[in-house]
């Protein structure tokens, strides 16, 4: 089993560290697609995952969601959390064994979800439609304010850029404003015409994208490749580039080696984050 660098209390007591700097952004990786973003004394959740609920769903079956690293921290334990997102209705970015938790321990917590999904947000978290807002990249505006967070939502194609009866999109990524700084997290996603221009236009400070690929064999929708995740932080002009969606299941995890090496041959500056690393921007 993976071990994160920080765990339970550690992991916790560098996030009160880290508040010494408000003024910095902080963000830590929580396994998969999952985040914790911390600013200025404010913390947002992106598409965390932090129970077993895969393994046990799939357990005695033919694809058996056998973890490969240990949990960073229970979510009961995140009292301190804003909001959380959810970029698409799959498990991974939408597990009620995560959610319920959290909504009990943060009275007022806000979920941010595709509108698309607003309904299955709430069957699943068990918080009142009232506390989830629901975004589609074809709104105007395209974000909402919780804190000093400002989060949008842009196209996903996971791996189409599939839309609901009414026309919404069912898998997005969220773009997270933080003062001057600019996170932009991809959810599941493959490449899809006019994505670079679209992200160009919010001048991405953090890149946050999957690099677990495209393997039919594995009976679930692809991502982004490695080679892909690079070359798209090169082309959006991405400060940072961070891989995630690996690392979890043993039959659906990929090496970021592929992905240092299309950096480095770019010029393309990144960072791989252990479980409960920390990442802070500016870099000292």
């Amino acid at each position: 089993m993976i071990k994160p660098l920080r765990q339970d209390d550690a992991f916790l007591a560098d996030i009160s560290a880290a508040r010494r700097e408000p003024e910095r952004l902080h963000l830590w990786w929580l396994g998969q697609s999952g985040f914790l973003v911390q600013w200025r004394g404010s913390h947002l959740l992106l598409d965390p995952y932090l129970s077993d609920s895969l393994t046990a769903k799939y357990a005695g079956t033919d694809k058996p969601h056998t973890r490969i690293s240990e949990r960073v921290v229970a979510p009961e334990r995140l009292d301190f959390v804003e909001a959380v997102t959810s970029s698409h209705n799959h498990t991974d970015h939408l597990d009620p064994e995560t959610l319920r938790p959290l909504a009990q321990v943060n009275p007022g917590l806000r979920l941010i979800c595709a509108r698309a999904n607003v309904a299955e947000a709430a069957r699943r978290s068990g918080l009142d439609e009232s506390r989830i807002v629901g975004l589609d990249p074809d709104d105007d505006p395209v974000s909402t304010t919780v804190g000093p967070f400002e989060i949008g939502a842009v196209p996903a194609a996971h791996e189409d850029l599939a839309r609901d009866a009414s026309g919404h999109f069912c898998y997005v990524g969220f773009v997270v404003r933080a003062g001057p700084h600019r996170v932009y997290h991809a959810g599941d996603t493959m490449l899809y015409p006019g994505m670079e221009a679209r992200l160009l236009r919010e001048r991405v400070t953090i890149a946050l994208l999957p690099i677990n690929g495209r393997a039919p064999e594995r009976r679930v929708a692809g991502n982004l490749g490695g080679r892909e995740a690079a070359q798209l932080a090169r082309n959006i002009h991405a400060r940072v580039v961070v891989p995630c969606h690996y690392d979890l299941f043993a039959f659906n995890t990929a090496s970021p080696e592929e992905f240092v090496a299309a950096c480095q041959r770019l010029q393309q500056p990144h960072r791989v984050l252990r479980l409960g690393e920390r990442l802070s921007w500016p870099p000292e």
